[in-house]
């Protein structure tokens, strides 16, 4: 009788040689199931066939035969049916995967696709995926280094986008993102199926330039700037001989010693230090302090050349307005409330309602603000309004909620 070890060794091997044709068998089931009804196969039938496919009489009954487990060979046998369980698990639950993402309509064009790992999504328990860094920001041949506070910014972050975007469209909204947030001068982006991002970028080729619209000139004027300036903000510069309104690409302000406030509206904002364990200030558009000072503002070429003749200048800022859907946002964040996008999947427990049948509000309580299937949105649906697969809900309600809603819909 050989030793344990050796038994063992060779139950595996026993295992993986005789659980290929019923692991390849799983697979192809659950592929199957998946893909034509939307119903996932239950693993434990699926454990039983793949046994009794391998040879073994009675299936998972074996593991319970006295004349299997007292036999001189029972350790490798009992080994090589756990072996064969495992494979035709495994095979089993990819076969599931792959029927829920391959597309019902297939053309080249969709079998071409990259898309998100179905695991990473559900993990996220939204339709929403995050999008890391993973490994060093490497920096873009022909450019200069990145700075390393920039590099750390970018390695650490994190980005939300939702999760029925293809990798590729992906890549390009983590790029806009990354260029915008941070001014980069070029950036490079490649994501993969678990939304890890491998990221090269170059750092911004000046803090004005690429702020001033086509057909506009930078000018820079000095003036009693106001408190609270930011970038952004559309002015009025009064001289003597003319008035020019222009949009503020920089301020800084002194104060009265001379010397220049942290808080300047530049290209180099100074980044928030964590110190203590304290938590972090909350993040505020650079603004100037007030005082004698210089703005840049862009204006056209015949205004800038008014404001090139004028030693000093006076700013009037310009009203910009209320947004009224940030003032709702802000109102029901402080009642508890978030937003959510969920899509009814089929074989959902929603899937053929109705959204009166369904009581989302009773159920759940969440509040359907639009539904959107192929026909685009519609605000304040009806009840009468069918949940069929695909169909989108706009819903407002507390976390845990929308988080119930997910599971349910999915």
């Amino acid at each position: 009788m050989p030793s344990l070890p050796v038994a063992l060794l060779f139950g595996v091997y026993l295992g993986i040689l005789t659980g290929i044709i019923p692991a390849l068998v799983a697979w192809v089931l659950g592929f199957l199931f998946k893909y034509l009804t939307g119903v996932t196969l239950p693993g434990f039938g699926v454990v039983v066939l793949g046994v009794a496919l391998a040879g073994v009489n009675g299936g998972l009954l074996a593991l319970a035969d006295p004349s299997i487990t007292g036999s001189a060979n029972a350790p490798s046998v009992v080994v090589a049916l756990l072996v064969i369980m495992m494979m035709v698990l495994y095979a089993h639950s990819k076969g599931d995967q792959l029927g829920a993402t391959t597309p019902r309509k297939l053309s080249l064009r969709k079998l071409g696709e990259r898309t998100l790992s179905l695991d990473l999504i559900e993990s996220v328990g939204s339709n929403e995926v995050r999008v890391r860094v993973t490994g060093e920001v490497a920096d873009v041949e022909g450019y200069p280094p990145l700075p390393e506070g920039l590099r750390e910014q970018i390695r650490t972050g994190e980005w939300t986008f939702p999760a029925d975007l293809d990798l590729p469209e992906l890549e390009i909204r983590l790029a806009e993102r990354l260029t915008n947030e941070y001014e980069l001068g070029d950036v490079s982006v490649s994501i993969d199926e678990r939304g890890r991002a491998t990221v090269a970028a170059a750092p911004p080729f000046s803090g004005l330039s690429k702020r001033v619209e086509s057909g506009k000139r930078a000018v820079s004027v000095d003036a009693f700037v106001p408190t609270g300036l930011a970038r952004g903000d559309v002015a009025t510069v009064m001289t003597v001989d003319t008035q020019v309104r222009g949009t503020v690409l920089s301020a800084r302000s002194t104060r009265s010693d001379g010397s220049t406030p942290p808080s300047t509206v530049s290209g180099d904002e100074p980044d928030a230090s964590i110190e203590g364990g304290q938590e972090p200030p909350p993040v505020r558009a650079p603004t100037t302090t007030g005082g004698d000072g210089q703005v840049t503002v862009a204006v056209g070429r015949t205004d800038a050349e008014a404001l090139l003749r004028s030693d000093r200048a006076t700013i009037i800022v310009e009203a910009r307005g209320t947004r009224r859907e940030y003032a709702l946002i802000s109102l029901l964040r402080r009642a508890g409330k978030r937003f959510r996008r969920v899509t009814v999947r089929a074989g959902g427990e929603l899937a053929g309602e109705t959204l009166g049948t369904a009581g989302l509000r009773e159920r759940f309580g969440v509040v359907v603000l639009a539904v959107r299937d192929g026909g685009g949105w519609q605000f304040d649906p009806p009840g009468t309004w069918e949940l069929e697969p695909g169909t989108e809900l706009y819903a407002v309600g507390t976390r845990d909620a929308l988080d119930e809603l997910g599971k349910v819909v999915a």
